[in-house]
Order: C-alpha cells, then sequence, then structure tokens
C-alpha cells in the first residue's frame, strides 16, 4: 500500500476532503472482489472460488482480495491456498477491514461482499455492467432480488432496514431502497476521495451518506440474500450495530436532530410564555398560570440549547473536512461565526437581568417581605429565561471561537507528507 493510500484509508481527523491531492491511477486490473473476513473458516472457500469462478467465466481482468481483520480460525490460509490475496487489517470492525481493503486494491472497480456464503458471487454481472455504464456507486437491493428463507431476521426484514432506509432517503435524498445491503460495488478512486473513517457497521452508512452528499451517480441492482453458512451467530448486533447506524444518520443530518426539534421546543415555549403573560388564570380556557409558564420557559431554554448544538455539529463537521454542509445547513455554519450570536446573546442578558433586578428593586421596596406569587413569578420567569439564554448564546459563540481556533492552529502544525513535499 503507498503512503498516499494508506492516508486515505485512516485519514487524520484534521484532513478534508477538499486538501485531498489527485490520486494517482495505476490500476493493475479491472475489478477487485473484497471480502472482509473475520473467522469464516466455514465459507471463505465458498466464496473465493466463486468469485474466481465468476473472473473467469465472464472474461474479467481481477483479483480475490481478502481483509482479514484478525481471524484465528485459519480462513487467511485457505483463502492464499485458492489464489486469493490477503491483507492483514490489525483495526477490528467492519469497517476498518473494508477501508484497508479498498485501499489495498489494485483495480479500477471493486465489489465487496461478506464472506459468509449469503451473497452470490458469481452473480456479479449487474454490478460490473452498472460500473462500466459510468456509475460510482451501485448497491445491492435484496428487497428486489430475493431474500430466503431465514436468511433476515424478522426484525431486520420488517422494521430496521425499511426504518433506517426510509430515514436515509428523507435525510440524504437519493431512491435507495436498501441502505444496508452489504454487496456493493464502487468506483475506487472516488471512494478513496470520499475519506471513509468509521470502523464497524456503521461504515455501510458512511458509504451512501457521504457519496450522495458528494453527488456520486449512483444506482441499484437487485441481488439475492441467501442463509450464512456459519455455525455461530453473526458479527451484526442487532440493537448496538442498529443504533448506530442510526446515530450517524442523525449526526449527519443536524437539521432532523438538532434544529428542527429545537425550533419546535422553542416555538412552544416562546407561544405559551407569551399566552401567559397577556393573560390571568379564567380569562381564557387555556392553562395560563405561572406553573405552565415555567414549564413553557424550560421549553424555550432547551429548544434554543438543542439549536445550538445544530449549529456546533454543522461547524464542526465543516471545520474537520468530513463533507460539505447541506445547502440547508449553511446559515447554521454562517450563525456560528457571526457577531449577532454574542451581541444576541448580551442583549438577552441585559434585558433578562433588568427583569430580575426590577423584581428585587419590588422586593426591597416592601422592606423585603412576602410578594404576590403570582405577579413575582411573571415577572422573574422570563427574566431568568433570557439570563439563560443570553449565557448560551455568549458561552457558544466562545466555543465555536475556540473551535475554529483549534482546528486553524492544527492545520499549521501538520507537516506535509512525502508526496506533497516541493
Amino acid at each position: 500500500m503507498s503512503t498516499l493510500e494508506a492516508s486515505i484509508a485512516a485519514p487524520s481527523p484534521t484532513s478534508g476532503v477538499s486538501a485531498v491531492p489527485a490520486l494517482p491511477v495505476n490500476h493493475a486490473c479491472e475489478l477487485t472482489i473484497l471480502m472482509p473476513c473475520l473467522d469464516e473458516a466455514l465459507t471463505i472457500e465458498r466464496c473465493v472460488e466463486k468469485a474466481q469462478a465468476f473472473l473467469r467465466h465472464h472474461g474479467i481482468d481481477g483479483e480475490v482480495l481478502v481483509a482479514d481483520n484478525g481471524s484465528r480460525d485459519g480462513s487467511q490460509a485457505l483463502a492464499r491456498r485458492l489464489g486469493a490475496r490477503i491483507v492483514d487489517v490489525p483495526e477490528r470492525g467492519y469497517g476498518a477491514a473494508l477501508r484497508a481493503g479498498i485501499a489495498a486494491a489494485r483495480s479500477e472497480f471493486v465489489i465487496m461482499g461478506d464472506a459468509d456464503d449469503s451473497y452470490d458471487f458469481a452473480a456479479l454481472l449487474p454490478f460490473v455492467e452498472a460500473l462500466r455504464a459510468g456509475h460510482d456507486l451501485v448497491v445491492g437491493n435484496r428487497f428486489k432480488g430475493g431474500i430466503a428463507p431465514g436468511a433476515m431476521p424478522w426484525l431486520h426484514r420488517y422494521l430496521g432496514n425499511p426504518v433506517l432506509s426510509f430515514l436515509g432517503r428523507a435525510f440524504f435524498g437519493g431512491r435507495l431502497g436498501d441502505f444496508h445491503c452489504g454487496l456493493r460495488g464502487f468506483r475506487r478512486q472516488p471512494m478513496l476521495r470520499l475519506q471513509l473513517v468509521t470502523p464497524g457497521m456503521e461504515f455501510a452508512s458512511e458509504m451512501i451518506v457521504k457519496a450522495l452528499q458528494a453527488g456520486l451517480r449512483i444506482t441499484e441492482v437487485p441481488t439475492t440474500l441467501a442463509k450464512d453458512g456459519r455455525d455461530r451467530p453473526p458479527h451484526l448486533r442487532t440493537w448496538r450495530d442498529g443504533w448506530r447506524h442510526l446515530r450517524y444518520l442523525l449526526l449527519y443530518a443536524p437539521r432532523w436532530l438538532f434544529l428542527y426539534p429545537g425550533i419546535v421546543l422553542s416555538l412552544i415555549g416562546l407561544t405559551q410564555l407569551a399566552a401567559s403573560q397577556l393573560f390571568v388564570p379564567g380569562e381564557v380556557p387555556w392553562p395560563v398560570g405561572i406553573h405552565t409558564q415555567l414549564l413553557a420557559a424550560a421549553f424555550a431554554v432547551l429548544g434554543w440549547q438543542t439549536v445550538l448544538f445544530a449549529m456546533g455539529a454543522v461547524l464542526a463537521r465543516h471545520l474537520a473536512g468530513l463533507d460539505a454542509p447541506n445547502p440547508r445547513e449553511q446559515w447554521a455554519r454562517r450563525a456560528a461565526a457571526s457577531w449577532w450570536l454574542p451581541a444576541g446573546g448580551v442583549l438577552a442578558l441585559g434585558l433578562g437581568s433588568a427583569l430580575c433586578v426590577r423584581l428585587v428593586v419590588a422586593w426591597g421596596a416592601a422592606h423585603f417581605g412576602a410578594l404576590d406569587p403570582e405577579v413575582a413569578m411573571r415577572q422573574i420567569i422570563p427574566g431568568v429565561m433570557l439570563v439563560i439564554a443570553g449565557t448560551q448564546a455568549v458561552l457558544a459563540s466562545m466555543y465555536f471561537a475556540a473551535l475554529r481556533s483549534a482546528f486553524d492552529s492544527s492545520r499549521r502544525h501538520v507537516a506535509p507528507r512525502a508526496d506533497e513535499a516541493c
């Protein structure tokens, strides 16, 4: 593996897509059939034999590459004996194995698939044809191709995959019906430029999300799923890995995770707060007492905090160079760097403090005796809310500035790689 490819397989936190130099095109063959492997001695031979038979039958100049993730059952020797090339991957994880395999591939096209004999490596022609037609990423669709009895758990088939695929389409666009099919083909160079980084099962989501955001040409083809040939449970863990996929989708869609919920909470809180200020209990058929006013203030503060998180998430991704913010998110990046955020925070802090001081003065005029709770709380609740929200805005602006400074400093001190030297 070249120095450049190794750096792309495991990019530094400060590296960005825009900073990646043009990759040399040095293909030794047309197609690499890549299999991540961890203790697959029962099935690795069948998978390698099918892949090699496919290459021979269709006259494709290619190789079979096994990215081994530390197998202890002799999987490496079995695959090597059949002519597969092995790349050892010390970092554990599905994504880590595939990243290393993609970087080590010697081809223009790569088709990846699990080494558990659940995918048919003898039926890869639709993937190759789609790649030759100019697509950058070709994803299998098991729901269109056919799922054998017992091949996919009921929970995955009818809940997990459909829900996650729906969210993926809703958040990032595209028309893929099976976001998490493990049989995929792609052009190696565009995939390397995406700088995929996740080590676990969420790698499947990262590949599609970044490909959609980068505007790559994506299509899907029907594929079949058979019951795997293992004599043990699969590496996939339903709830753990499902949550990792969902978390990844949400973190790359801060509008849905932070912004929209934050706006809704803020609007609910501010509307209720305004109603509680304008009316007193009994005047309208709606709860407008001080208790609902306190709850409304909490909603408004929580919503505002969530909006600030949305701004921070977009800014951090932008500074890290992980991707270009969605056009609908650009405002958040600009707002995080603007002057109005701290200025607005100072203004809110000042207004809130004035309301609180006004109440203290009134309390002093009453010789610090008992005050009417209804009157006092109607004044102190919005005052405290403004103090908290203003403080959050000021502190957030300082944090965003520190974040930008830290990334700028890191970039200035990163030593140039050997292939970038003059």
